[in-house]
Formats: C-alpha cells, sequence, structure tokens
C-alpha cells in the first residue's frame, strides 16, 4: 500500500473539519499511512491578538514528533513563517520544511510517499520530484478569499497543476478553470460522512438543552460565518421579516473574514448564535432542525465552491434550502435551490415547513451515495491508471500504531 504526505492547509483539530482531515482518515481506511502536515500559512500573521492563539499553538508543537491520532495517521505541525513573502524568508522556509520533512519521513519509514496537497503555494518549499506522485486537491478559489496574496497563489496554482500528476477539484468552475493545465483534471465533488450525520435519524437524541428551548420551526445553519460567502443581509433581513421563526447559527464568526459584522443579525431576538460546536455533536443539532439553510452570496468565490455542508444536511435527513451556485445545480431534485435574496429564501422555507419540496428518502438516498471511502476509492483509481499505486495486494510492513503517540 502507498504511503501519502497530506499537505494540508487546515490544523488536524481545527472544530470545522473540510476536505484535508476526511482525505487523510478515509487514506488510512483504506490501508495507507499518511503523514498529515498541517497548515504552512498562506498568509502572513493578522495585526493584533487575531490569530495569537493559533500561534502559540504551534510554538509548542513544532519541537515534538509526529503525534498518532488514529491508526495510520500521524500529524506533523512544521517550523515555518506564515506568509513568507521575502526572498530571505521563502529560503528559510524552504530549509525548514524540506529538513523537517525529510526527518519525518525517515522517523516514520515512509517510502517513496505520494504527495497529496491542498496548498498551491508548495513549490516554494518543496520539489514535487522528491515524491513518487503528487496529487493536487483544489477544493476552492482559495485566492478569492480576504488578506489572500491573490496574484502570487494564482500563478502559483498554475505552475502546480502543470508539474503533478493529477488535480482533482471540487466544482464545476474549478474544474473548467484548471483542466487546460493538466490533462489528468478530474472532477469529484464534495461529499460527507453519511453514517456520521446520518444518526441523526438512525440514533434520535433529546437534543441540546439550549436548542430544545428555542421555539418550532428551527431553521440552521453550521458552519464558518463569514461575510465573503454568507449572504448575511437577506439573512438579517429575513430575520426581520419571520419573528416566528428560529434562527440558529452554529459555528464561528469571521474565522475567515475579519471583516465580518454579524452584529445586527445576531441582535434580532429570533436569530440564536450558539458559537462552534464539536464535530460530534454535529448530527444531534441537525435532528431538531426543520430547515437546513445554505444562504450564499454570488461572487468569484461561491461560484467556484462545492459547500461541504449540502450533502451532511442531506445525510441527517433535513430539507435544504440553498442558493443556487453552479456546483448545487445538478442537485436540485433533492434541495429547494434559489436565487439570491430574502424574499427567494422566505418563499422556499414556507414551501418546506408546509411539506412540499424533495421526499426525505430521494435526500438520504442521494447523500448514501456520496461519501469519502466512495470518493477516496475513486481518486485512487485514477492514480492507479497513471501507474503510481502499488499493484493490488502488494503492502509495506506495517508501522506499530504505538510507535509515535504522543
Amino acid at each position: 500500500m502507498a504511503d501519502f504526505i497530506v499537505l494540508a492547509t487546515a490544523d488536524w483539530d481545527h472544530p470545522l473539519w473540510t476536505n484535508k482531515q476526511h482525505t487523510a482518515v478515509s487514506l488510512a481506511a483504506l490501508g495507507h499511512r499518511v503523514l498529515y502536515v498541517e497548515s504552512l500559512g498562506l498568509r502572513p500573521p493578522r495585526k493584533g491578538a487575531a490569530d495569537l492563539p493559533r500561534i502559540f499553538k504551534r510554538l509548542r508543537r513544532v519541537a515534538r514528533p509526529p503525534r498518532q491520532v488514529q491508526r495510520g495517521i500521524w500529524v506533523w505541525s512544521p517550523l515555518v513563517l506564515p506568509g513568507a513573502s521575502h526572498p530571505l524568508a521563502r529560503r528559510l522556509n524552504r530549509a525548514l520544511v524540506r529538513g523537517g520533512l525529510q526527518l519525518m519521513r525517515r522517523w516514520l519509514g515512509l517510502q517513496n510517499p505520494i504527495l497529496w496537497t491542498y496548498n498551491p503555494l508548495i513549490l516554494e518549499v518543496l520539489s514535487l520530484s522528491s515524491f513518487a506522485a503528487s496529487v493536487y486537491h483544489c477544493v476552492d478559489r482559495i485566492q478569492a478569499q480576504p488578506e489572500m496574496p491573490e496574484r502570487r497563489i494564482e500563478r502559483a496554482e498554475q505552475q502546480l497543476c502543470s508539474g503533478v500528476t493529477a488535480v482533482f477539484t471540487t466544482a464545476p468552475e474549478l474544474q473548467r478553470s484548471l483542466e487546460s493545465l493538466n490533462p489528468n483534471t478530474h472532477l469529484f465533488g464534495n461529499v460527507a460522512d453519511f453514517d456520521h450525520f446520518a444518526s441523526a435519524w438512525q440514533y434520535p437524541c433529546p437534543g441540546p438543552a439550549e436548542l430544545m428551548s428555542l421555539p418550532t420551526p428551527r431553521l440552521m445553519f453550521i458552519g464558518a460565518i463569514d461575510a465573503y460567502k454568507l449572504d448575511l443581509v437577506a439573512l438579517n433581513q429575513l430575520a426581520c421579516q419571520r419573528p416566528d421563526w428560529s434562527f440558529v447559527l452554529v459555528g464561528p464568526i469571521g474565522e475567515a473574514d475579519p471583516s465580518t459584522d454579524a452584529g445586527a443579525l445576531c441582535s434580532c431576538s429570533n436569530v440564536h448564535w450558539v458559537g462552534p460546536r464539536p464535530y460530534e455533536e454535529l448530527p444531534e443539532w441537525l435532528a431538531h432542525a426543520d430547515v437546513a439553510l445554505l444562504p450564499l452570496q454570488l461572487n468569484s468565490y461561491t461560484r467556484n465552491m462545492f459547500p461541504m455542508k449540502f450533502f451532511e444536511y442531506l445525510a441527517a435527513g433535513v430539507p435544504v434550502v440553498a442558493t443556487a451556485i453552479p456546483s448545487l445545480e445538478r442537485f436540485q431534485d433533492s434541495a429547494l435551490l434559489v436565487a439570491p435574496g430574502a424574499d427567494r429564501l422566505e418563499s422556499a422555507i414556507s414551501q418546506v415547513l408546509q411539506g412540499k419540496g424533495p421526499d426525505r428518502s430521494v435526500r438520504i438516498a442521494l447523500a448514501r451515495r456520496h461519501t469519502y471511502r466512495q470518493r477516496t476509492q475513486s481518486m485512487l483509481v485514477v492514480l492507479e491508471q497513471l501507474g503510481v499505486l502499488d499493484e493490488p495486494g502488494s503492502s509495506k510492513p506495517p508501522l506499530r500504531d504505538d510507535a509515535l503517540s504522543a
């Protein structure tokens, strides 16, 4: 079985799990050994105290060996200067990452690993020739996020796509923009941990007390609450129009976009922001939601995204009302997709509350076909066809699970 180095843009224990962590888990579940490399930092630290907790946590970890977090998965936190743009700083980062990664490979006995990167700037610190093969998993238009070095990422991403073995994209617009750079560019949309979210209806529970105290109907959004992608204006207008509906927001505010101002929205008496909740608890919240919301803007970022919550909502069996962005258009038989605006959202939500819209069994059946394990298996088939994976049945000596617990 092949060894993988997953170069992430998120730390392993971030409360909002995304493609990076789930891909590592599914690779390990399929028998591969995985070294998960935490974020190298795409942007410089923000002024003030916003990024200080993350910096201090990283400094505590950099001197430690890789820690085992699950069977077959080890996590390493490299020491780098985040968002470095000066030539000397980039040279230092290159030495730190290359030297550190070489040590980690020896420590774990990773032989001819395959690089699976989410970081488009990776060529600034690593050479693709030092890996058996390489994958760029493009999950969004990261350069369209606030405070990102857009031109630098754009140039680096084009160079990376031209050099890797394969490019995997999650949205139709991403596929169209990158497929000309690499003949092995394939579209694999975002999926969900079906078994985890299906527990919302498979194993009903009383629900969190702070949620159950709210009047119904309960309209729920789970995820990062950032102004660059969520339509906070429409959501605020909708909350004012419908004081008889309870709006429940689960997630951090302004984590990726510090300009986010949700003050007016959260000041509405029927809007309840409960902050982030552990991933393990999310099905308990969705089990008692009447409608799951994805109220998005239409802009450069959202046109190139596939919201991870879509299939998580469906797996939980909850009716979904979402903005009709390109990646969701082909799923209009399983959710109510609308143009932006409070009135359109209100109309669609009203239909759902009246029992109209896609049947629950249709929603669940669609989500059941879109899981991380199934998607990862399909991605590995591509790599097998390209001849970069071991022959079926071959394996490498297993590494003891307790070898580097820390």
